[in-house]
């Protein structure tokens, strides 16, 4: 439960740097994804959580 805490603590801190670092380029990435149709969202939303797993597979390894 610690590393699931910590995992969605970076993710938080991720998100905010980007927010606070680059807001305008944040709202084009918003605007641009409003766009997209939900099967691409849901495609690209699969990719990443794969690619996620694997990459904590082969660190936790």
């Amino acid at each position: 439960m610690d590393d699931f805490l910590a995992a969605l603590a970076l993710v938080l801190v991720i998100e905010g740097l980007l927010y606070a670092a680059v807001p305008d380029a944040m709202r084009r990435a918003m605007a641009v994804i409003l766009t997209q149709p939900a099967a691409t969202m849901r495609i690209a939303g699969l990719a990443a959580a794969v690619a996620g797993i694997g990459l904590l597979w082969a660190v936790r390894g």
